[in-house]
């Protein structure tokens, strides 16, 4: 695997596989890779020809008193791992290459509505930096194709959305999310939750579960949510939201709804913040 850091060397690879007819796969990443990511990696290289990923830990999508400084950064191990994959280069810009004007100054990339609930009131601004540096990479490689990993389901939508807007000619693929045993989504932010609460965070993805079922068995959805909600306060987390939304655009459902949900949970468990989601069909 080629790792290169500097846009001619990553457009001088594209274009060479470009001229032999090639299909490209693209994997974004901020790396510290997981089993999560690599199977991104894997649905991109049985989609496509050639597989690229970039590691890439992105300033604007931090708040101010958010993890940016102390986000882990692994690259040695992420190359072998990605290599291990079968991925065929890797992008690892500096943040000048990414953000030339600097990244308070840059050309910014705002997705309205659906940026503005959920993650986006809970994190103000994380969803344009999001949308403006998956559209410079987009703009950068130009793939065929992106794989984006269905635990971000909310980042899912907005990427989706601004392709369709923007008229970007790349096509979104989304992979399940990958889980531990205990049912824990795979992140690169568990490692910094304690013993202690590493025990309790599969709660999230068990609360995810019996709201659908409740669902299933007729309960209205708001109070499946406020017993959610309560449940995760209960064992001592601090509960972002716990609702239940349409599936394909996170809208509020009618209250007689059953089909086409999803419910999507964040919380604070200790200093660390989890986020999960799951569709109910």
């Amino acid at each position: 695997m080629q790792t290169v850091q500097d846009v001619a060397a990553l457009r001088a690879v594209v274009r060479g596989w470009r001229s032999q007819g090639y299909t490209v796969g693209f994997v974004p990443t901020m790396g510290n890779l997981h089993a999560g990511h690599q199977s991104l990696i894997k649905l991109a290289r049985a989609r496509t020809d050639r597989v690229v990923a970039s590691i890439f830990v992105n300033p604007t999508q931090f708040g101010p008193h958010e993890d940016f400084e102390r986000y882990p950064r692994t690259l040695i191990q992420d190359q072998a791992g990605l290599a291990e994959q079968g991925c065929d280069l890797l992008f690892a810009p500096e943040v000048a290459t990414i953000y030339p004007y600097g990244a308070a100054q840059t050309v910014s990339v705002h997705v309205p509505q659906i940026t503005e609930t959920l993650e986006g009131a809970h994190r103000p601004g994380h969803f344009d930096g999001v949308a403006t540096v998956v559209c410079k990479l987009f703009n950068l490689l130009q793939p065929d194709l992106a794989v984006f990993g269905q635990k971000d389901c909310q980042q899912l939508k907005v990427i989706e959305r601004m392709v369709r807007d923007l008229s970007l000619p790349v096509k979104i693929l989304a992979a399940p999310t990958l889980r531990a045993e205990d049912g824990l989504a795979l992140s690169s932010r568990n490692q910094y939750l304690s013993k202690e609460e590493r025990e309790l965070a599969p709660l999230v993805y068990v609360t995810l579960q019996q709201m659908r079922d409740l669902v299933s068995k007729g309960h209205a959805w708001p109070a499946v949510e406020q017993a959610a909600t309560s449940k995760l306060a209960k064992a001592g987390f601090v509960p972002d939201y716990a609702v239940i939304r349409r599936a394909d655009d996170l809208g509020v459902p009618a209250r007689d709804q059953r089909d086409g949900l999803i419910g999507l949970v964040a919380a604070r468990l200790g200093s660390t913040r989890l986020i999960d989601n799951l569709i109910f069909d």
